[in-house]
């Protein structure tokens, strides 16, 4: 069908941020950056090495030297230049815990520098969600925090950091997808709190990026009666052009969330969903987290055209949207040519220090010098890692912990990994635990390690029954700490990435 509408197909394209399979370009993605495509994303599958990213990018602007090039990059636990590796800049809640915005927009810049030598223009971050759900499963420590206050001024300081680098951000998830308990991924979350406390709350840290000078904004997959109780955001005009466009004064770039994620592509499809949100405001698709294949993308063009050829999308409304991403390609195309290119394996060349100077800073330790526990270790410890199924926006692949650092400290140290299967499985979880994590700690120190054990019941009661067991062992919590701390030692690292495990091992022996 496209191929018979030749200029309303170049328009399509043009809304459309596609994901792809492979580390070099694909025949298929050259021809249709050809024919009009003018955004690419890419994700952990894509990237082998910084070197390798950079002469892909060089290839795909062959064929466009204005094409905006995307990428997920949160740091913290939500990387993908660093996905088979583990970041070495921690993630937002950990820059939110130091609070110190200085340091804050040194990461971002540190991020930022690497993406550009990479040729990324446009990174999909920072999240600026206020967490004010600790129970939430998609965003936790990809927030500054619960607070509005803190989540707006390090937002702020992040899109400066990394604008500063080159390399335009992207605020997210409009408006705010912090009080939720649903993993839009998944489902469709629903937004219980009224116009007023969103307006005081949630809005806040997009008006602060916008001040930032911020130029992208994605929006969130669920649902918000206060402002539309028929449409998730992403398709709502009622959200889009009365809330952001008209009540915020935003006039950038609009960008949907993956379109196949299951809150919006469970009700309309991927195709409907595509169409229903370029009809409700929004200029830019992002599709191929999961369906990356070249049909997806045929298949969206031609779903567009149709709705064109048959009312259901205004071709108005597609030439704005069209408008607006090539006007925001000539914008970020200008602002990466403003900074000269630097190495491609870090800001300049550098090891990424500042990131595990964050990474240190953000470790918290609540000792109990009463408590059984001896802190630091003495000897080399025995660590339980008790591992959660995580979001789909954290790739599963990335390392992480803390069993790995101890043993560049402390080289005798052993590790075993556990999950919910194991521990709800035929065995039982007592037997799990006798075997596996008491009985090779006969005589050795015990750390025991977890991962947003408050919002996993299987989690804390494990390490519950470990504590009572043996109430000597170290506690590190490298999710969302809880308000209930478990443990006479407790570390809290707010993430999970590579530094703040090795922050956390120089903690435990003492080294720092």
């Amino acid at each position: 069908m496209a191929a018979n509408n030749p200029e309303l197909a170049r328009l399509a394209n043009s809304v459309l941020q596609p994901g792809f399979v492979g580390t070099t370009a694909p025949d298929w993605l050259r021809r249709r950056i050809g024919e009009g495509l003018a955004s690419v994303v890419l994700f952990g599958r894509n990237i082998v090495h910084p070197e390798q990213v950079a002469a892909l990018t060089a290839e795909l602007r062959a064929e466009n030297p204005g094409l905006i090039i995307a990428i997920d990059e949160e740091a913290g636990d939500v990387t993908r230049i660093e996905a088979g590796t583990g970041a070495t800049r921690p993630g937002n809640l950990a820059l939110g815990a130091v609070d110190d915005v200085e340091l804050t927009e040194q990461v971002a810049y540190d991020i930022g520098r690497q993406l550009h030598a990479m040729g990324v223009s446009l990174n999909y971050a920072p999240s600026a969600d206020v967490n004010s759900n600790p129970k939430n499963p998609v965003i936790g420590v990809r927030s500054f925090g619960a607070r509005t206050d803190l989540v707006c001024r390090h937002t702020a300081a992040w899109i400066r950091g990394l604008q500063s680098a080159g390399v335009a951000a992207c605020a997210k998830h409009f408006p705010g997808h912090g009080d939720t308990s649903v993993d839009s991924h998944h489902g469709l979350p629903h937004v219980a709190a009224d116009a007023r406390e969103i307006a005081r709350t949630a809005l806040p840290p997009f008006t602060a990026a916008m001040e930032a000078g911020v130029r992208t904004v994605m929006t969130a997959h669920m649902l918000i009666p206060a402002y539309d109780d028929t449409l998730p955001a992403t398709l709502s005009p009622r959200i889009i052009r009365d809330l952001l466009r008209d009540e915020l004064g935003f006039t950038g770039l609009v960008v949907t969330d993956g379109i196949e994620m299951g809150a919006v592509s469970d009700l309309y499809g991927i195709d409907g969903a595509t169409v229903r949100a370029l009809a409700g405001g929004v200029d830019a698709v992002c599709v191929g987290g999961e369906n990356a294949e070249e049909s997806v993308t045929t298949g969206l063009t031609d779903a567009i055209v149709a709705a064109v050829r048959d009312g259901s999308l205004p071709e108005e409304r597609l030439a704005e949207a069209a408008a607006r991403v090539h006007e925001f390609a000539a914008w970020s195309a200008a602002l990466t040519r403003g900074v000269p290119a630097g190495d491609p394996r870090g800001g300049d060349g550098s090891d990424h220090e500042i990131g595990l100077v964050a990474a240190r800073r953000a470790v918290r330790v609540h000792h109990d010098p009463a408590g059984p526990a001896r802190f630091p270790l003495a000897g080399d410890p025995h660590v339980v890692e008790f591992s959660p199924v995580t979001s789909l926006a954290i790739d599963g692949r990335t390392p992480w912990g803390v069993a790995e650092p101890l043993r560049a400290l402390r080289p005798g140290t052993t590790s075993v990994r556990i999950g919910e299967s194991e521990l709800t499985g035929a065995a039982g979880a007592a037997d799990v635990l006798d075997g596996r994590a008491l009985r090779p700690a006969d005589g050795r120190e015990l750390v025991v390690v977890v991962r947003d054990a408050a919002r996993h019941p299987w989690m804390w009661q494990a390490l519950a029954d470990l504590l009572r067991r043996r109430p000597d062992a170290l506690v590190v919590e490298m999710g969302l700490p809880a308000e209930d701390r478990l443990g006479a030692v407790h570390l809290s690292t707010h993430g999970a990435t590579r530094v703040s495990g090795i922050a956390a091992a120089e903690v435990l022996t003492g080294a720092v």
